[in-house]
């Protein structure tokens, strides 16, 4: 061997290797843990895919990357579980007051700036019931909701005054021009509250795209997965879901993979901390 007459860094410097090449002894490793934490992650998100899957492990404290976790789900069989999507129906053909789209290239830096609403149905056994949510665009939170029996003004006015009671009012709540959110009870609620009203172009569900795909979430990892025995349980599982699951375990890509609970508690955190500073300089 030529380390036996020749010092280790100069035949590594020589062969263009760092020494470290040379001491290190491989280690198989033991994989067995890590595909059950997967398995178990992936029973409890199956909507999730590799890179929210490596994110949920590393808050486990699993030191992992996205290529690693993706070989392991081809190897284990997994992969995002998606339901097909079904229509919505929006009945904008009323009478009330329209208002322009206020949100369009509008920066939302800040919490409560803008609220965005939507609705739509569950099925349960042996009726339809329908669903309306509050959710602040800037942290993904969940400000308010309402799961109703009948597809009127009280739905989302319910709603709505949740979300008034829980947070302080948005600047601006947009939505879709669905009867529900232009009648006059709706809209005077909100005059009251000093918020400006948004609303998207009818047929141009992408001018709400934020309330769009927050439903297609709650349908494809709750709703999708739950078996509902009548409305009062459905009314309960869905609370827990909006208000525990999704708000205060459900990782978010855009909000740097934490959950809305924590985004907003970070942020509030650093304003406190910006503010600090300011009194300091002064």
């Amino acid at each position: 061997m030529l380390a036996q007459h020749y010092p280790v860094r100069r035949v590594c410097r020589t062969l263009g290797y760092p020494p470290s090449t040379y001491y290190y002894q491989g280690q198989a490793r033991d994989e067995g843990a890590l595909r059950v934490a997967l398995l178990r992650l992936a029973g409890d998100w199956p909507t999730y895919g590799r890179p929210r899957l490596t994110a949920m492990l590393r808050r486990e404290g699993w030191v992992v990357n996205p290529k690693r976790v993706g070989r392991l789900m081809r190897e284990m069989g997994l992969s995002a579980q998606r339901p097909p999507r079904k229509p919505r129906t929006t009945h904008s053909q009323h009478g009330f007051r329209r208002y322009p789209n206020l949100v369009t290239g509008l920066a939302v830096v800040r919490p409560d700036q803008a609220w965005v609403g939507d609705i739509t149905y569950v099925q349960l056994r042996r009726e339809f019931v329908y669903l309306a949510v509050l959710m602040d665009v800037f942290t993904r939170g969940i400000r308010g909701w309402h799961l109703g029996r009948h597809l009127d003004a009280s739905l989302t006015l319910t709603a709505l005054r949740m979300a008034l009671g829980r947070s302080r009012a948005p600047e601006v709540h947009h939505s879709d021009q669905g009867v529900q959110y232009a009648a006059t009870g709706y809209t005077d609620l909100l005059v009251e509250a000093q918020v400006q009203i948004s609303m998207a172009e009818v047929g141009e569900p992408t001018e709400n795209g934020y309330a769009e795909r927050l439903m297609r979430t709650i349908k494809e990892e709750h709703v999708a997965l739950t078996e509902y025995q009548d409305y009062p349980d459905a009314y309960g599982q869905m609370g827990r879901f909006l208000d525990e699951v999704y708000q205060h375990k459900r990782i978010h890509s855009s909000l740097g993979y934490l959950t809305p609970a924590e985004f907003e508690s970070q942020w509030l955190q650093e304003q406190c901390g910006f503010v600090a500073l300011q009194d300091e300089s002064l």
